[in-house]
């Protein structure tokens, strides 16, 4: 009778056992390393000799194949792996432990090795160490064993860090970059581009800056500059030697557009005039540095660019106890000097658009009222939202024998191109009224000399208009003529409060070939006033929802709940109950003009 056995092999069931031979110990349980050819073993007790073949025990490689993957993958590994024992003596090394820590072998004192971070980690029992170790930067992990044993894992970090500090680097030029564009772009004004073109670049690429600055007038033909160094309490403008072009080395070549810049330019020694200077000899660089900036060490001069060629140059210099400036420093100034030559330009070109404004605003602004016996005049303008508060809206006052002539009126459009039009109209009133004074006739030369300029159509220049003579009667009260050309009438305010308004009608001067105009006649006893105003009043939009306009009919309550008040302070008042209506909101151009029967 057969059976089969527990080793897998068939025989009779009375046959005698078989003898096996005694098992060896496995390779992890021997004392002595993983044998490979880079790593030496460990002295340790030899392996018992084997009794005889040991039978298989299946399918798969050897024990000692196994022995030469298992080294294989170790080797193969990118960190380094030291492993000890209870002890701390090195019991095995991966191939690139050998190559990043060659001070190290197996039956080494790990604690007592030559790798001071490693050994001051080892012997503290931390957990991690982080050092530079030839050349290299290494950052080590120890993770326990079983046994008491352990194995510290190190990884070459260097290029991880050298990557990781260019990333820190280029992060810091674009803020740098971010916030100087920032900085230039609000300098709306030449001293304000030329204080942030010093300031700026200190102290993160230079330790003191200068910025020349060669004016575009062709009067000013000696370059102007500014300095700034840390610790100085504020941006220095300085008249500067005579000879600065010359003090400056590459100043000239970079002023005049023959060079792309200068430098980086290492100083140091007589030669470069940082010595003692010697007699006769030019004015050194050191006389425009702060006093007590120190030997200075590297210089770079870049140019900034404006439209039409250079704004002026960029002078940055460090003290010889701070690096030179590297490739990368080199081209963020350029950049830098760029921008600020830009800023420059426009803060320059934003001046003279200024100036020409300021002009201009001057000549349109609503005039000085004239004073007229027996008449009070006041009168009120708001801009729609133009910080140079000139828009389309006016009144003027003219005085003429035995009275005066006055308009009110609204141009087409806001802003600058309106407020040319308010000009050109009241200009040609002023011209106007020396060959005609009666309302309506000077409406019409008004109507055809806009119509006859250049482009009138093509630029739609009509305007409405309200045009009138003002005549003081013997009892004090006055005699007014108004004509209208499409104009929002005119309130009057009689003695006993009562508010109406003074139909006018007419059609917009300068907008239709065939115009009819309107003229009315209305007398204001002592104490009366007239009122007239813009569609900006009555059209302003607020309230509760915010689109409700203010109306006819609250302007009227508005001026019979001022009613008694003198001229100007009926003009406060009703722009005051306007603006509550608005509630901050925009609006258009607004124009007042109040004339009262003042007596005798």
């Amino acid at each position: 009778m057969t059976s089969v056995r527990r080793d897998g092999l068939a025989g009779p069931v009375d046959a005698e056992p078989v003898s096996r031979p005694p098992r060896r110990r496995s390779p992890a349980s021997a004392p002595s390393a993983i044998p490979g050819p880079a790593l030496p073993a460990v002295p340790g007790p030899a392996l018992p000799p084997s009794p005889g073949p040991e039978p298989s025990a299946g399918p798969g490689p050897p024990p000692s194949a196994d022995l030469r993957l298992a080294r294989e993958l170790l080797d193969g590994l990118a960190d380094a792996v030291i492993t000890t024992d209870h002890a701390g003596v090195v019991t095995l090394l991966n191939a690139t432990a050998g190559e990043l820590l060659p001070e190290l072998a197996p039956g080494a004192d790990l604690a007592r090795c030559a790798v001071g971070a490693l050994a001051r980690a080892t012997a503290a029992g931390a957990d991690a160490f982080d050092t530079e170790h030839r050349g290299r930067r290494l950052r080590g992990v120890r993770r326990p064993l079983r046994g008491g044993r352990c194995a510290w894992y190190v990884r070459d970090v260097t290029e991880e860090r050298a990557r990781a500090d260019a990333l820190l680097v280029e992060r810091s030029r674009t803020a740098f970059l971010a916030r100087a564009g920032n900085r230039l772009g609000l300098a709306l004004h030449r001293d304000q581009a030329l204080r942030a073109a010093a300031t700026l670049p200190v102290p993160y690429l230079a330790d003191a800056a200068l910025v020349v600055h060669r004016p575009p007038a062709p009067a000013e033909d000696a370059p102007r500059w500014l300095r700034y160094a840390e610790g100085d309490p504020g941006v220095t403008p300085e008249p500067g030697p005579a000879n600065l072009c010359a003090v400056v080395p590459g100043l000239a070549e970079v002023l005049s557009g023959d060079a792309g810049g200068f430098g980086p330019e290492v100083l140091g020694g007589e030669a470069d005039g940082f010595g003692p200077e010697p007699a006769g000899g030019p004015v050194e660089l050191g006389t425009v540095l702060p006093a007590g900036f120190g030997r200075p060490g590297a210089l770079l001069v870049s140019p900034m660019p404006d439209a039409g060629g250079r704004a002026g140059a960029l002078v940055l210099v460090r003290r010889a106890d701070r690096p030179g400036f590297e490739q990368r420093d080199v081209e963020l100034a350029r950049e830098f000097a760029a921008r600020a030559g830009a800023a420059l330009t426009t803060a320059e070109l934003y001046g003279e658009q200024a100036h020409l404004a300021r002009v201009l605003q001057h000549s349109l602004l609503p005039p000085e009222l004239p004073e007229i016996p027996g008449v009070a005049l006041a009168g009120g303008y708001r801009a729609a939202g133009d910080s140079l508060r000139i828009g389309g809206d006016f009144y003027d006052v003219l005085p003429t024998p035995g009275g005066a002539l006055f308009a009110l009126g609204d141009v087409c459009g806001r802003g600058v191109g309106a407020a040319v039009l308010t000009n050109r109209v009241r200009q040609s009133l002023q011209t106007l009224r020396m060959v005609e004074r009666r309302p309506t006739e000077l409406l019409s030369l008004l109507d055809r000399a806009l119509l006859d300029a250049p482009d009138a159509a093509r630029r739609s220049q009509f305007t409405t208009l309200l045009l009138g003579t003002l005549a003081p009667g013997p009892d004090g009260g006055l005699l007014v003529r108004v004509a209208g050309g499409g104009h929002p009438s005119p309130l009057v305010v009689r003695a006993d409060g009562r508010v109406a308004p003074l139909r006018v009608g007419g059609t917009p001067v300068g907008a239709l070939a065939a115009p009819r105009f309107a003229e009315v006649e209305v007398h204001l006893a002592p104490g009366e006033l007239l009122l007239a105003y813009t569609d900006g009043v009555t059209g302003a939009r607020g309230g509760a929802g915010g689109m409700e306009a203010f109306g006819d009919r609250r302007l009227r309550r508005a001026v019979a709940s001022g009613a008694g008040l003198p001229p100007a302070a009926l003009v406060d008042w009703v722009l005051r109950r306007v603006d509550e209506w608005l509630g901050g909101k925009a609006h258009d151009d607004i124009a007042m003009l109040v004339v009262h029967a003042a007596g005798r």
